[in-house]
């Protein structure tokens, strides 16, 4: 099985993220991947790079899956031809029927390709961990939540949310600052499956996207200053390093929600099993 990871980030925006210390965003993607399938094959797409040639329908078709990473694009600017081209791409993948998913800009990207709407959070960034995210009713039976605990918390960093659900949409997670943290759309002959939060985040990632965003962040008052923010940082990194210290779980409020990947990761995991396996068995 061969999968497509697309990772929106510019050239210039993934060199920031690694002079931080911080993976690349497809590079998350690519470890879960091979996490739950081993044997999978997957290509790495930039849209975002000057002079980024998109796949066709013809070359799309021959993907198994789609696996669409964060962004810090905003999705309304379709004045920006490769935006507009990726939520054009994402429609061809409803048309042709591949299972997508994809955390922050693919919530994003599954609900404007769809039909819905996007807008910018009046109540402002939601960063680090979005707390109290709980199942909706939709969400306790569906299959992209199985094991997920009724209310759980989520690594985060986005202005931008799903205002509007387009037909087909279900949500299935929510919280008091985004109506919309997970979601599945039915579209054509396609399901993609996305999350507001970030499963595929750890604290380390988490830690050093905060050292990366540490300026705007500060400027927005999540800070006093760089010793305030290293403080934080360190007690993630620290934690990270050592997830049985009570202490900083107790010091940063976290749980096994955010400590446990096979809790964190569980959407991914369900995607695989419950969405690209039976959709691969049945077409192939």
């Amino acid at each position: 099985m061969t999968f497509l990871i697309i990772d929106g980030y510019s050239e210039k925006s993934r060199a920031g993220l690694a002079d931080a210390g911080m993976s690349y965003a497809w590079q998350l993607y690519a470890a879960l991947l091979k996490k739950y399938m081993p044997y999978a094959e997957y290509q790495v797409f930039f849209p975002s790079d000057a002079g980024a040639e998109f796949p066709d329908k013809h070359d799309l078709a021959q993907y198994d899956g789609i696996m669409w990473t964060g962004a810090d694009l905003c999705i309304n600017d379709t004045h920006i031809p490769s935006i507009a081209a990726q939520i054009t791409l994402a429609r061809q993948a409803y048309e042709i029927g591949i299972p997508s998913c994809g955390s922050c800009w693919g919530i994003q990207m599954a609900a404007v390709a769809a039909g819905g709407t996007v807008i910018t959070n009046p109540k402002g960034r939601e960063m680090n961990i979005g707390r109290k995210i709980h199942l909706t009713e939709a969400g306790k039976t569906h299959p992209m939540m199985q094991g997920k605990p009724a209310v759980y918390d989520g690594f985060e960093s986005h202005y931008d949310i799903v205002s509007e659900v387009p037909e087909g949409g279900t949500v299935l997670a929510v919280n008091s600052f985004s109506g919309v943290q997970a979601i599945s759309v039915t579209h054509k002959k396609g399901t993609f499956w996305g999350t507001q939060y970030h499963p595929e985040y750890n604290l380390h990632e988490m830690a050093r996207l905060i050292v990366a965003r540490e300026q705007v962040l500060t400027e927005q008052g999540f800070f006093t200053g760089q010793e305030d923010m290293q403080l934080l940082v360190d007690r993630m990194e620290r934690l990270h390093a050592s997830p049985d210290r009570k202490d900083l779980a107790w010091q940063l409020g976290i749980e096994s929600d955010i400590l446990d990947p096979a809790v964190r990761e569980q959407e991914y995991a369900n995607w695989i099993y419950h969405l690209v396996i039976p959709n691969y068995q049945a077409h192939k």
